[in-house]
């Protein structure tokens, strides 16, 4: 867990970005917002609030949703019938991944049950995930000097950005780590 960037900083970030993309009024984002049911996202939204974000942490976001990535790696009808329903799978590796907020889920409800799952506290959680995947020293000058300048990582003694991890390779390590101690799937 990295602590360069503090979870408040990162959630703040994530609000911000999320209220410029979808033109809304900053306090009515919150950590609990559903960026589709509570704030109106559509999907080109999410292009543009991933964007801003990228830009903001200098992280590349997920391209692709857990679903494909869970169907792409483990088969095709897994997670998602040949009617793009979720299948008794498919809940139980939403329910793994999203706790909670997943618990509504059901094997046979449609995909547009799913983009409600997506609050501003998962985009958050996302980024933090990728900055957690800084390297331990600087592959410039070989130094752990890492430090946090609002919300950008650089190495302190050279000024070298690390390179993290993206969010659709720590999707499927999650995936092959939540098959492997788990069985989910």
């Amino acid at each position: 867990m990295q602590e360069l960037v503090s979870k408040r900083a990162v959630l703040d970030e994530v609000r911000t970005s999320v209220a410029e993309a979808l033109e809304v009024d900053l306090s009515t984002v919150t950590a609990d917002s559903s960026l589709t049911g509570d704030l109106g996202a559509e999907s080109l939204d999410f292009l543009d609030i991933n964007y801003r974000l990228e830009q903001a942490f200098g992280i590349r976001m997920a391209r692709y949703s857990i679903l494909d990535h869970a169907e792409e790696q483990f088969g095709e009808g897994i997670v998602l019938d040949e009617n793009s329903r979720l299948t008794a799978q498919g809940v139980n590796l939403l329910n793994a991944r999203y706790g909670e907020n997943a618990a509504h889920l059901k094997p046979g409800m449609s995909m547009d049950a799913l983009p409600p799952l997506i609050t501003v506290q998962a985009m958050a959680d996302a980024v933090l995930d990728i900055l957690a995947t800084y390297p331990p020293t600087c592959r410039s000058c070989t130094k752990s000097d890492w430090r946090a300048d609002g919300t950008q990582i650089s190495c302190g003694s050279c000024g070298e950005f690390p390179v993290f991890d993206n969010g659709d390779d720590l999707t499927v390590q999650w995936l092959k780590r939540a098959q492997e101690e788990g069985n989910i799937l």
